[in-house]
C-alpha cells in the first residue's frame, strides 16, 4: 500500500492493474478551465479527471450565506459520490497527480485521509516525471465502473475559524501558512482582497518541500526544515490561502515521519472574509 508519495516508476508497474485509481488533479488558480483542458490534451493511461472546483471543493457559502472560503472542503456524502464515480472501492489504491510538484494532487490525498481511506497517494514529480521515464500519455476517457467506497473514521483532523481565532488569544498551537513570502507579509496579494496573515503564524512556502525538479525532499531533510517551524504536529495548523496549498504541507510532514498536523479549511480567504478578524502583515 502506498499511503504518502509513489515514484513514477513504481506507477508504471501498477498502470494497468484493475485495483488501482488514477487521478489527474492539474488545474489552475487563474483559469478555470485549464485543467480539463490539459487532461483532454494528454493523461496517463486510465487516469479520471478531478475537478477543484466542483468535486474537491464544496459549496463556497454555507446555508445561511456565510462565505466559507475559495476552496471549501465538500461535504463527505457528496466526496463519496465523486470517488465512486471514479470506481473507487474500500480497497483501492488511489494516485493522485498534477503538474505542479504535488500543489494539487496532495489535495485529493488529505481529502481520501479525511474520509479514511488509508491507500492514498501521490505521484512525485508529477507529470513531468512521468513523461521523463519516457512513459505515455493518452487523450482516451476510460469508464469506469460504479465504486462501492463508503466512510470511515478520518485519519486526519480539522480545525474551525473559532478555533484559529481562539488560539491567537492562547497560543496553544502553531498556525503554519503555506503561501508564498510575498504574500505571506501582506506585499503582494494576487488573490484575495487582503494581504498579510493571521497574527502570531509562521510561513512554510509549500515549495520548500521540494527539490528544483518537483520532486519531494528526503525525509530526514523535511524533517530538518520543519523542526525550525513547528515542535509538536500535534499541536499544529495547516492553512494557506484557500486549503488546497496547505495540503502540501501536510503530506511533507507525512513523508517526514511527522504525523497529526490539522487543516484549517477554510484559510485566509474565508478569515479576511470578516473584517473584524485581525490581521497582521510583515515577516
Amino acid at each position: 500500500m502506498y499511503t504518502t508519495l509513489i515514484s513514477a516508476a513504481d506507477l508504471a508497474a501498477h498502470i494497468a492493474d484493475p485495483d488501482w485509481v488514477v487521478v489527474d488533479c492539474r488545474h489552475d488558480l487563474m483559469n478555470l478551465s485549464a485543467g480539463r483542458e490539459a487532461y483532454n490534451a494528454g493523461h496517463l493511461p486510465g487516469a479520471v479527471f478531478a475537478d477543484m472546483e466542483t468535486e474537491l471543493s464544496g459549496a463556497k457559502r454555507d446555508e445561511d450565506g456565510v462565505f466559507r472560503g475559495r476552496h471549501p472542503l465538500p461535504s463527505k456524502d457528496a466526496l463519496v459520490e465523486t470517488l465512486r464515480r471514479w470506481g473507487i472501492d474500500d480497497d483501492t489504491q488511489v494516485i493522485a497527480y498534477d503538474a505542479h510538484g504535488g500543489m494539487y494532487a496532495a489535495r485529493l490525498w488529505w481529502l481520501l485521509r479525511w474520509i479514511g481511506h488509508e491507500a492514498s497517494a501521490v505521484l512525485d514529480g508529477g507529470l513531468p516525471a512521468w513523461q521523463a521515464l519516457g512513459q505515455p500519455v493518452v487523450t482516451e476517457v476510460p469508464a469506469k465502473p460504479l465504486g462501492t467506497i463508503t466512510l470511515h473514521a478520518p485519519f486526519v483532523p480539522t480545525v474551525t475559524v473559532a478555533e484559529v481565532l481562539e488560539n491567537i488569544e492562547s497560543e496553544r498551537r502553531t498556525v503554519v501558512d503555506a503561501r508564498a513570502a510575498d504574500r505571506f507579509r501582506g506585499e503582494n496579494e494576487t488573490i484575495d482582497p487582503v494581504g498579510g496573515h493571521i497574527p502570531g503564524a509562521k510561513n512554510r512556502f509549500f515549495k520548500d518541500n521540494l527539490h528544483n525538479d518537483g520532486r519531494f525532499k528526503a525525509p530526514e531533510r523535511l524533517r530538518e526544515e520543519f523542526a525550525s517551524v513547528i515542535d509538536d504536529p500535534a499541536n499544529a495548523i495547516m492553512q494557506c490561502g484557500s486549503g488546497v496549498t496547505a495540503c502540501h504541507n501536510l503530506l511533507a510532514l507525512e513523508v517526514a515521519g511527522l504525523p497529526g498536523a490539522a487543516l484549517y479549511p477554510g484559510s485566509w480567504s474565508e478569515w479576511t472574509a470578516d473584517p473584524a478578524r485581525p490581521v497582521a502583515k510583515g515577516a
